[in-house]
């Protein structure tokens, strides 16, 4: 088949399985020179598998690929390299005690003996080049996500690379730092490089491609001009039927306080202040959103109040109602079973769903007994209220499983995390904690996510919501938390601050931000 040399990359007919599951089946797609190319898929549509094949992390079973007009053959990411192909994974692959300069160079053939003087130049000048911010002395220990990303992309710029793929580069950075970074990939487009970006967010591809193509369920749907399309249609193409994606936020009065933290102080495992003199409080009826860049301690703050990880300092106070008195109970230092025992009715979902949440060589009918079991008297078991429940789950989240006697490590990302949050729910907690609940789901899972959290507001309960899309966080949320290495930068009315606002408090750790609780305004 001949190929024109107006394009950078084509791929026509491929098609990748992994045992009985098709990832990609007759996939076709173009880069453009000097373009911007987003790709567009539900999770697991077969977007980073395609992406893979060209980087040569997989070999297609079938199909052709053609760089630059020749047809070739990639069998590996040496082989990609050297057509000139770089991709920049969601996870970073750098050696912390190194510098920004010595990762770009490392691997690179050359001399025995590194003149790091000529490096540190040579890199500042590409940085320079494309309007990137990176000091190249700087050690990666020391760099924050978005400098971390810089290194990632100037190591293949500096190895040569016009053709780029970017896997979710947006997904851990401030709104700030991705306009920065979009501005740095229309430098690149100007300089003639293609660029091919890999991300969820229906708003950033019509921020910054030229043209979309949409994958679904492991097949090509199509390809579409930026400029004559918009959110809705890109949407409808990726699930296959109109979705509304207004998420709602209703209107119910705030009721009594369920949780008050006071200067909670903890350690992560290197020993390092992960929360720093945190304080807050949540109350029934109302979702308060966790902002923050990764690692910023919204981690270890949930897992300190459902009482998973140790803290140094601080208290945590539950207000109850017991015989008509209201009361304060201290749940701080408590393990999971003693504040069950106390008649504190918390739940729980965690980020780790498989490592913490459930048990994946375990069916669901046994994942939800986790939650009963103990309390159960006598030498025999109930399995078929928790069966009941596990049926009952399947019907109202749409879980898509061959049964309840299914492993869960057997479903996919989405399906596990509703049989986590569906049993927690079940619970009828008072205090709702869940982290990065839609991670990993497709849009109508997590906008089905997004309605289950409304209902629990609707019923009284305390919300805790800790997400990564700030969009998301501001049309959900009641109050948002906003945290930055550990510490609270400030509570905030969404309805009151802009995305950047937030933004800059995620990058900046103070107190006194517009609409925030120091001014008093409340939710």
């Amino acid at each position: 088949m001949a190929e024109t040399a107006g394009n950078a990359v084509k791929m026509h007919h491929v098609t990748k399985t992994f045992g009985k599951v098709t990832a990609n089946k007759d996939v076709d797609l173009e880069l453009r020179t000097g373009e911007i190319l987003a790709l567009l898929g539900e999770n697991g549509s077969g977007k980073t598998t395609l992406m893979n094949m060209l980087s040569g992390i997989y070999f297609p079973d079938r199909g052709e690929i053609y760089v630059k007009g020749k047809e070739v053959t990639i069998r590996s990411p040496k082989d990609s390299f050297a057509l000139g192909i770089g991709m920049i994974h969601q996870h970073f692959k750098l050696v912390d005690v190194l510098t920004a300069a010595e990762n770009i160079v490392l691997g690179l053939e050359g001399k025995a003996v590194v003149n790091r003087k000529e490096i540190n130049r040579r890199v500042a000048e590409l940085a320079e080049r494309y309007g990137f911010e990176l000091d190249p002395s700087k050690k990666v220990y020391n760099m924050s996500v978005s400098e971390k990303q810089t290194v990632e992309i100037l190591k293949v710029l500096y190895k040569g690379a016009d053709i780029l793929i970017l896997d979710e580069p947006t997904a851990v950075l401030t709104p700030q730092e991705t306009d920065k970074l979009f501005a740095v990939l229309r430098n690149m487009k100007k300089d003639g490089k293609s660029i091919i970006i890999i991300t969820h967010k229906l708003n950033e591809v019509l921020a910054i491609s030229d043209r979309v193509a949409i994958l679904r369920k492991g097949e090509s749907i199509g390809a579409v001009d930026t400029d004559k399309t918009d959110q809705a249609q890109l949407t409808e193409m990726m699930v296959g039927r109109p979705v509304s994606l207004e998420i709602e936020r209703p209107d119910v009065k705030r009721g009594e306080k369920r949780l008050q933290v006071i200067d909670l102080t903890c350690l992560n495992g290197d020993g390092v202040k992960a929360l720093d003199n945190v304080s807050f409080e949540a109350y029934g009826g109302e979702i308060l959103g966790v902002a923050g860049i990764a690692g910023s301690g919204q981690k270890e703050l949930c897992e300190t109040i459902a009482g998973l990880c140790p803290s140094i300092g601080g208290s945590v106070l539950y207000s109850a109602e017991r015989e008509g008195i209201k009361v304060q109970e201290r749940i701080l230092g408590l393990k999971p079973d003693e504040i069950s025992r106390k008649g504190i009715s918390m739940a729980f979902v965690p980020e780790d769903r498989l490592g913490m949440g459930l048990v994946a060589g375990m069916d669901m009918t046994d994942n939800v007994m986790l939650r009963s079991y103990k309390s159960k008297k006598g030498l025999f078991v109930d399995r078929k209220t928790p069966r009941e429940l596990a049926q009952k789950l399947i019907g109202d989240l749409e879980i898509v499983t061959p049964g309840v006697d299914t492993p869960v490590g057997r479903l996919s990302g989405g399906n596990v995390q509703k049989v986590l949050l569906g049993r927690e729910i079940a619970c009828q907690p008072s205090v709702l904690i869940v982290a990065y609940p839609v991670r990993g789901l497709d849009i109508n899972s997590s906008y089905r996510i997004y309605d289950l959290l409304n209902e629990q507001k609707k019923k009284g309960v305390a919300v805790i919501f800790i997400g990564e899309d700030l969009d998301v966080l501001m049309q959900l949320s009641d109050r948002i938390m906003v945290m930055c290495g550990g510490k609270v930068s400030g509570i905030v009315d969404p309805r009151r601050v802009t995305k950047e606002d937030i933004g800059l408090m995620m990058i900046h750790a103070g107190k006194g931000e517009p609409g925030s609780e120091n001014e008093e305004v409340t939710a």
